[in-house]
């Protein structure tokens, strides 16, 4: 496989048809190869529109969802940016490549691990790994944009709450088969504005909150 020439196809042929005409978003995803941070037995499928499991329950995002994210948090390079949900650490690669700190965050020590070798493909990308419990009592700090890399069945406001004002969240909200993508804004210590961008469907966050079902 010509994975340059793959790599190509996919931002045109997917990201670009996608809306997502951000330069240094395009950039980052030319840059990053997709195809390091992808389990040996999906390598074919790299550059393919779909989710790729991962292990744990858990999937690698679409390439356009992961350039929609990037694009909507709209990082400058001042920015001290929070990935929740590690995986492969393709996502991670792709956010070092645009903001000034990446902090990501992984409830399992083997993905935390996987990433870590992963991100050896990409010396220029400088990521701060951690595994730890995203929705434990320790508190996540303070950012400028956040990435939740799963979706949440209920919205849960401790995300928000870590921003700095002017700081911007992108979240996925809702249960299948229609999840809400939101790009949240914190304006000032009491105010945030959301911002409904598209509909998809991702797996849940591990230890999300779930959805009450239906009482008879």
């Amino acid at each position: 496989m010509d994975t340059l020439a793959a790599r190509q196809q996919m931002v045109d042929q997917q990201i670009r048809t996608w809306e997502v005409l951000d330069p240094r978003v395009l950039d980052a995803l030319l840059e990053v190869p997709r195809e390091a941070f992808v389990p040996d037995a999906y390598r074919d499928l790299a550059f393919a529109d779909a989710p790729l499991p991962i292990g744990h329950g858990q999937s690698m995002l679409a390439p356009k969802i992961q350039g929609r994210i990037l694009q909507a948090l709209g990082i400058d390079t001042s920015d001290r940016a929070l990935e929740v949900g590690t995986g492969s650490g393709y996502l991670s690669a792709c956010l070092s490549l645009l903001a000034g700190v990446t902090h990501s965050i992984e409830i399992h020590a083997d993905l935390t691990a996987l990433a870590a070798a992963n991100l050896r493909a990409v010396p220029q990308a400088r990521v701060q790994l951690e595994t730890r419990d995203a929705f434990g009592p320790a508190p996540l700090g303070e950012y400028d944009v956040i990435a939740l890399t799963g979706s949440m069945p209920v919205y849960d406001s401790r995300f928000e709450r870590a921003l700095r004002p002017g700081g911007r969240l992108f979240a996925i909200v809702g249960s299948a088969p229609v999840m809400d993508a939101m790009l949240v804004r914190r304006v000032d210590y009491t105010e945030w504005i959301r911002e409904s961008l598209f509909e998809t469907v991702v797996d849940p966050l591990i230890n999300a909150t779930a959805a009450q079902g239906f009482v008879f």
